[in-house]
């Protein structure tokens, strides 16, 4: 049986090419595409309504929003209007952002599970079509709904996915969410730990772990010339070593090439200086936590994260889109 694969793109293509990869991906039998929002570069739903514009059966989800920026009456307006484009085919993926971006732009992350709880609560509500009264700390509401006037008013069948990525909320998840969209640059030593959390979020709602859908993005650096896959990859990987140590460390990293990054590169960084750094991670730091190399190291790579929690591969292309596509579509583990 085919192993479930989907499409990651986050801002590297233009939006009109990214229609055409989630075409691409639809005829080759991926079930997703997934759009990014990590930073001030693309916002999510603009170009998921191009994506469902332009397709038929394809799952489009955003990978992931944040739950500071948008209220929730907004958020849940949002997607029930893509769901109106794309009835059934749409997905919330939120997460909780990050700093020093969030604090730049005058956001203050505290108590950040709560704020997740209460948004998913009352998103979740609102998308059912509840009229909504909700008083939390972050999330306040006062008999609120959809006003639909000039359609059917009906449920809206919209999962949402968290985007964890610490254990914390990884428990969160497994307890109050449709899925958790399981984050890329890490190992799948990593997703053993994190499929113990999600178990134990989800037993607290009575809820099995297998309930959860768990699809995971993966960093798919993909060429016939594996030198060029891997060093791809490498400059991704050596400006995830600066942002996020604590990540890869968790993953594996050893201290000393963690230590070794930090002594060169701070953060931010020019492209030069990640260049320049990239010099000190090696090839096997690279293949631990990306799909990268040959499309046979690549397929492996992918299967390894399939064997250890993760129920579908989010490919993030680095090089080739369609080439990548192409090498995934109707793939048997």
């Amino acid at each position: 049986m085919p192993a479930r694969v989907a499409l990651y793109l986050q801002d590297a293509h233009p939006i009109r090419d990214g229609m055409r990869y989630a075409r691409a991906a639809e005829a080759a039998g991926f079930e997703a595409v997934w759009q990014a929002e990590s930073r001030l570069v693309r916002e999510a739903t603009v170009p998921m309504a191009a994506f469902a514009a332009v397709t038929e059966r394809i799952r489009v989800g955003s990978g992931v929003v944040n739950n500071w920026t948008r209220n929730p009456a907004l958020l849940a307006s949002t997607f029930s209007t893509l769901d109106d484009l794309a009835p059934g085919r749409i997905a919330l993926g939120i997460g909780a952002w990050w700093d020093p971006l969030a604090a730049r732009v005058g956001i203050d992350r505290r108590r950040p599970l709560r704020a997740m709880r209460e948004t998913v609560e009352s998103v979740r509500a609102l998308l059912a079509g509840e009229r909504v009264t909700y008083q939390g700390e972050f999330v306040h509401l006062e008999d609120v709904e959809l006003d639909y006037v000039h359609q059917e008013r009906r449920p809206k069948d919209v999962p949402i996915y968290i985007g964890a990525t610490g254990m914390q909320m990884m428990a969160l998840t497994g307890e109050i969410a449709d899925g958790a969209l399981l984050n890329y640059l890490v190992s799948p030593m990593y997703n053993v730990e994190a499929m113990s959390h999600l178990e134990h979020g989800a037993s607290r709602a009575g809820r099995r772990v297998e309930d959860l859908d768990r699809p995971q993005l993966v960093v798919c650096s993909l060429h016939e010339d594996r030198r060029v896959a891997l060093d791809a990859a490498r400059l991704l990987v050596t400006q995830y070593l600066a942002q996020q140590p604590h990540i890869m460390k968790a993953s594996g990293v050893g201290g000393d090439l963690l230590e070794r990054i930090h002594e060169v590169l701070t953060w931010p960084a020019t492209h030069e200086q990640v260049v320049a750094a990239s010099a000190l991670v090696p090839d096997e730091a690279v293949q631990l936590v990306c799909a990268a190399g040959t499309e046979q190291e690549c397929k492996a790579k992918v299967a390894e994260y399939l064997a250890t929690g993760a129920t579908c591969a989010v490919l993030y292309p680095l090089g080739d889109v369609e080439a990548t596509i192409g090498a995934f579509g109707g793939w048997q583990p």
